[in-house]
């Protein structure tokens, strides 16, 4: 499988694992890269030191392509920065924040960038500000979303129409049907989040990669619009914020509830009741925890199966 983003990244296939908080360690995410995907260590929930043991230990784990997921809400962001550039980090995922402040930096050391958004507005800033791929992420995707609420189904196309730059589809993908139906609507690539979340090499907690495989059917929904959307796993602490919100709660409110730490509590810790759990809603369709080599090997089955079935049924052929 050979296109612009295997190429982009010198990769085997065009899959890259999402950089979440509190999940994507070394062992995630040089296990996706030791079977033909793109590693991407989160950022967003390490303290610079311990980023760099994780980098430092990639090195070891792997040899093949791998990345750094880069929050530019950091607050320690120059210090990440400087640690990625001493480290020969080769490939950065920059999200929540202009591009547009940290790419030339970046290009200038020699570094793939890739901008993650979530609307036109910001495809438009990542070409302008000279990245080489663009994430475009649907708001079905867990964590941290857009507030236009735009669905992988629309934003996929939409994004298309306004850059020539490679696109990578994000939120909802966890399947080898959906990475073929991002294909169809002109992705280059997919990024994975919440399937690699419930993997074995995880770094998540074992009580919240278990609460993933039993969310159901609506069981994850966007919250704290007032701060950031968030998408979440409903439990205790989102009917907090949920009575919160209805009550008129104020930004402030918001952020005194939310308090500092929820995430690792939730995700990293445990605790699923005052924990932010954060997960998309491809969670439906994730029904065990399973090693990232047998995730990646059963992507790929249904993906080229249905690629066959698209191609060979008659009901398809107009």
């Amino acid at each position: 499988m050979t296109n612009r983003i295997t190429d982009l990244f010198n990769i085997q296939y065009p899959i890259i694992q999402g950089g979440m908080v509190w999940c994507s360690g070394w062992r995630l995410a040089s296990a996706v890269s030791n079977n033909g995907g793109l590693g991407l260590l989160g950022a967003g929930s390490m303290y610079p030191e311990v980023l760099r043991e994780h980098i430092q230990k990639m090195k070891q784990a792997t040899t093949n392509p791998w990345g750094v997921n880069v929050p530019l809400l950091y607050p320690d962001i120059d210090e990440i920065m400087n640690i990625i550039v001493e480290e020969e980090v080769k490939i950065v995922f920059t999200s929540a924040g202009n591009p547009a402040k940290w790419t030339g930096f970046l290009k200038e050391k020699g570094i793939t960038v890739v901008h993650v958004i979530a609307n036109g507005k910001f495809a438009k800033k990542c070409e302008e500000a000279g990245v080489d791929a663009i994430v475009a992420e649907g708001f079905e995707a867990g964590g941290h979303n857009g507030r236009e609420e735009t669905t992988t189904l629309t934003l996929i196309p939409h994004i298309k129409q306004l850059t020539t730059l490679p696109v990578i589809a994000a939120g909802g993908i966890g399947t080898g049907r959906t990475m073929a139906a991002a294909f169809t609507l002109g992705a280059d690539g997919v990024q994975i989040g919440s399937r690699f979340a419930a993997s074995q090499e995880s770094s998540a907690h074992s009580e919240f990669k278990k609460c993933i495989v039993e969310t159901g059917e609506g069981g994850t929904l966007l919250s704290l619009k007032k701060l950031a959307p968030v998408r979440l796993i409903k439990n205790a602490f989102f009917e907090q914020v949920q009575e919160a919100e209805k009550s008129g709660a104020s930004t402030l409110d918001l952020q005194k509830l939310l308090g500092r730490g929820r995430a690792k509590k939730g995700m990293f810790e445990g605790d699923l009741l005052e924990g932010e759990l954060e997960i998309g809603q491809v969670a439906t369709l994730i029904n065990s925890i399973k090693p990232v080599k047998e995730i990646i090997e059963e992507i790929l089955t249904e993906y080229r199966h249905v690629k066959n079935e698209l191609t060979s049924n008659d009901q398809y052929q107009f």
